[in-house]
């Protein structure tokens, strides 16, 4: 399979997902089923971003021409893939790399998220017999050229026992901040909420911190997050609001809260779920070359960084950690082949 058959597959497989087939259907009810975490909206947003952003032929093709000018790709090497369970179908864009740049994916899915990903591979197999040999899953990844394991801080550490004499990428525990002027409007609000929310706050590129200015008015903010007070029907989210709000209680720590989210002033990047956390700035410039340098941060939402509303609609160019997944895959053998 050439490089140009494999961008027609994909634009095939971002298609299929955006039609309303009965196995489709049934493979989405039972990821939503089997991981309370992932609210069918939660699956539908991920679904839409993979194909309006990921699998257009258009993207897909000048995506590809910065790597592959002359249409050609890499002699295949067996490349193993841990896949993170955070969001739904979070390592789709790992998976849609190697597929692309010619080489073999064995994918190790998360149990949280393995029955989307594992169809829209039987899905691809069903279309094109011979991708049987080229992309597999196993529960431990052995004997594989190069690694891409995305997971904890602590699981790192095992991805760097287990991998780290061979090429790879390893990426740890990230977030996303945001750094308000307070001068935003009710619309850049509540694009900000879903930057915050969306997933349960569970993604990288989730609002956990704030970085605001001086007698910043946090009401309006507030209100805009009031757009999701649904969340409290869900035992999983209220259990965690519920229990973040009793430790601020007894350990008599300020907050604020519109009965559904709690903001607390703390310089901890990472907040749990329910819960943002919020620091004052009194220097924009410095703020950002200090938020530069973090390697804890995904990326920054706000005035003249990502827009509102924009961190979890990542393009095919929006590399996890940084890491130019594409570069890293081609290089690691440049024989090219038709």
């Amino acid at each position: 399979m050439d490089l140009l058959q494999r961008i027609q597959l994909m634009e095939q497989l971002g298609v299929y997902m955006q039609q309303n087939n009965p196995e489709w259907i049934s493979a989405k009810l039972r990821a939503s089923q089997v991981n309370p975490w992932f609210l069918p909206e939660f699956i539908e947003s991920a679904v839409q971003n993979i194909y309006s952003q990921f699998l257009n032929a258009n993207k897909l093709s000048n995506w590809v021409k910065k790597y592959y000018p002359n249409n050609t790709a890499s002699s295949p090497k067996n490349i193993g893939i841990v896949m993170a369970g955070n969001i739904p179908l979070v390592g789709f864009h790992d998976f849609l790399c190697v597929f692309i740049s010619g080489h073999k994916a064995t994918i190790k899915a998360s149990s949280k998220d393995e029955i989307l990903i594992k169809h829209l591979v039987e899905k691809l197999i069903q279309w094109a017999p011979e991708l049987k040999e080229s992309i597999s899953f196993a529960e431990q990844l052995k004997n594989c050229d190069a690694y891409i394991a995305t997971g904890s801080n602590n699981s790192s550490r095992y991805f760097d026992y287990y991998f780290g004499k061979y090429p790879n990428i390893i990426r740890r525990n990230r977030t996303s901040v945001a750094v308000l002027t307070g001068n935003e409007n009710k619309d850049a609000l509540s694009r900000l909420a879903t930057d915050i929310q969306l997933y349960f706050g569970l993604g990288c590129r989730n609002v956990t911190k704030l970085y605001v200015p001086e007698n910043y008015d946090f009401i309006p903010l507030l209100q805009a997050l009031k757009k999701y007070d649904y969340y409290m029907d869900f035992h999983k989210y209220k259990h965690n609001y519920d229990y973040q709000l009793a430790v601020l209680i007894m350990s008599n720590q300020l907050y604020m809260t519109n009965e559904s989210v709690l903001l607390v002033e703390k310089e901890a990047l990472f907040s749990p779920v329910a819960q943002i956390h919020y620091s004052y700035y009194d220097n924009a410039s410095e703020l950002y070359e200090t938020l530069q340098m973090n390697t804890d941060i995904q990326c920054i939402v706000g005035q003249n960084y990502v827009g509102f509303g924009e961190a979890q609609t990542p393009g095919l160019f929006d590399y996890a950690d940084g890491v130019d997944t594409m570069d890293f895959l081609k290089k690691l053998n440049n024989t090219t082949i038709q």
